[in-house]
């Protein structure tokens, strides 16, 4: 069935092309380019999401072209498991992936990744940086945990910041660089950093492949390393940011008092903050950002100057988010808005497709899962049966539509990180956001349940499960959560992909 649609005529592309709803160019290359921007670790402190602080001109733009989803949610909340899941389609419980240290190729060789459809059908693909799970900044300007049978070409920069490891502010001192609060404002200008070389890798791969050039549309996904920890950007990118303009997260022991400790993904050092600190973490934060906005303004400057952009799909996202001191919490890897929520923007020109209206928003939960069968449809790929997504691409013609009533995660609990006592428990926390609630349940609900009401609260500061107004929304909630969890648990749809030796991740 794939064969064939590789060796089908110009004549036959033209059509798909056309009853996907774009004008197809004259030539039998000529389908949608696709340009995936991933920033890694970045949550919605954005100027289009509505932040007063954060300064981002360039993804602020972008937005304006396209759609903007404001309740688009990761699978898991940890850089691994959700980028496996984002680019095969699947749920973490079917890749196998639940941590940073696997590759889903162990668990499901014969899957075919979004990148790999894409070369299947005659695309040009390639990545620059972090698409797969890197350790950073250990993995910088090496393969990390890629996946080659996605791409045809790689590249790998590194840049200064590498160098600045034994030098950051640290909450932690004694922890990886990588996985605690570090923080460093460098002389060195943008052009010596890791995402600046990124960048221009970018646009190097776009010049040498051109579709003119080429005679085939391109598939370019771009792994931006920031603002994922360390926190090192050029001084400038501090300065947006004066200390004492911070506005510091609200005060979290009276908020922390009906959170389950399953749900409480403390790291050492965080709790015991000075305020200095918390207010020099979130510089470092909204400088790397804002960096990360400045090259993202360089690529779609260099994609327009190349006569690319009205032909090019380019979207926007992030791997999970950042809580930044909500709950008390500075990182990721729970169940809570901060950590699941992600950016994620899709813009099409509408000398693609009419119907696409740029400038909108669209407030249906969707999951990092629909960006596999929203591409694939865009370019008139047949998306393999085995895909859980569901196509954004009713929102993007219609962004009051709804195509699901619920966005599923699941996060192994972190409470062991400053508890040793909670150590030896491996306990999974499954989770769905609707457009007013989320529902959370901790070990199958044996160690804790959370509801919380974002129209009466959306700083999450109040766990209504107990309460009787919220006792039929409890009901009607549970049930759909173990509606996901049975859909992301079935093996049967992805059985045929799987390794001989496969075994279930616990969860």
């Amino acid at each position: 069935m794939r064969a064939a649609r590789q060796r089908k005529s110009p004549a036959l592309a033209f059509i798909t092309l056309a009853l996907s709803g774009f004008c197809a160019a004259s030539t039998a290359a000529d389908r949608p380019n696709i340009l995936l921007i991933i920033a890694d670790d970045l949550n919605t402190d954005l100027g289009s999401y509505g932040h007063p602080t954060v300064k981002t001109p360039n993804i602020d733009a972008l937005a304006r072209t396209g759609t903007q989803f404001d309740t688009a949610h990761a699978q898991y909340p940890v850089c691994s498991p959700s980028r496996s899941s984002m680019m095969t389609g699947l749920y973490p419980q079917q890749t196998g992936v639940v941590s940073n240290d696997v590759h889903f190729r162990d668990y499901i060789p014969k899957v075919t990744t979004l990148p790999e459809l894409f070369k299947k059908n005659g695309y040009y693909s390639a990545r620059v940086g972090k698409v797969y799970h890197y350790n950073v900044p250990g993995h910088i300007g090496t393969n990390g945990l890629d996946d080659p049978q996605s791409w045809q070409e790689v590249r790998n920069p590194k840049g200064v910041d590498v160098e600045y490891g034994d030098r950051v502010h640290s909450v932690n001192p004694r922890g990886p660089v990588g996985a605690t609060l570090t923080w460093l404002a460098v002389k060195d200008p943008d052009r010596h950093h890791t995402d600046a070389k990124v960048t221009g890798a970018a646009l190097g791969l776009l010049q040498k492949n051109h579709p003119q050039k080429t005679g085939k549309p391109f598939f370019l996904s771009v792994g931006y390393f920031r603002p994922h920890t360390p926190f090192i950007a050029p001084q400038r990118y501090f300065d947006l940011y004066p200390l004492d303009t911070i506005e510091l997260p609200a005060d979290s022991a009276e908020d922390r008092k009906d959170i389950p400790i399953a749900a409480l993904a403390d790291r050492p050092g965080q709790l015991t903050m000075s305020e200095r600190q918390k207010r020099e973490a979130i510089q470092g934060y909204y400088a790397a950002i804002s960096f990360v906005d400045a090259q993202i303004g360089r690529l779609l400057k260099g994609l327009h100057d190349l006569k690319l952009r009205r032909d090019t799909i380019v979207v926007f996202l992030s791997d999970h988010g950042f809580h930044l001191g909500r709950h008390g919490l500075w990182q990721k890897g729970d169940l809570f808005e901060g950590s699941t929520r992600v950016p994620l923007i899709v813009s099409i020109p509408q000398s693609m497709d009419a119907r696409v209206l740029s400038n909108q928003r669209s407030d249906s939960p969707v999951e990092l899962t629909d960006l596999y069968p929203t591409l694939a449809e865009l370019a008139g790929i047949q998306a393999p049966d085995f895909i859980m997504g569901k196509s954004l691409t009713p929102l993007l013609h219609d962004p009051s539509a709804r195509i699901r009533d619920t966005a599923y995660s699941i996060a192994r609990s972190r409470a062991g990180h400053t508890r040793p006592e909670w150590n030896y428990r491996e306990i999974f926390g499954h989770s769905i956001r609707t457009r007013r609630y989320r529902y959370t349940e901790w070990g199958d609900g044996l160690f804790g349940v959370e509801l919380y009401d974002y129209q009466k609260d959306p700083a999450e500061r109040h766990n209504v499960v107990q309460q009787r107004d919220y006792l039929s929304v409890k009901a009607k909630l549970a049930r759909q959560l173990r509606e996901r969890q049975r859909r992301a648990a079935n093996i049967e749809p992805v059985e045929r992909l799987f390794n001989p030796v496969f075994t279930a991740p616990r969860q």
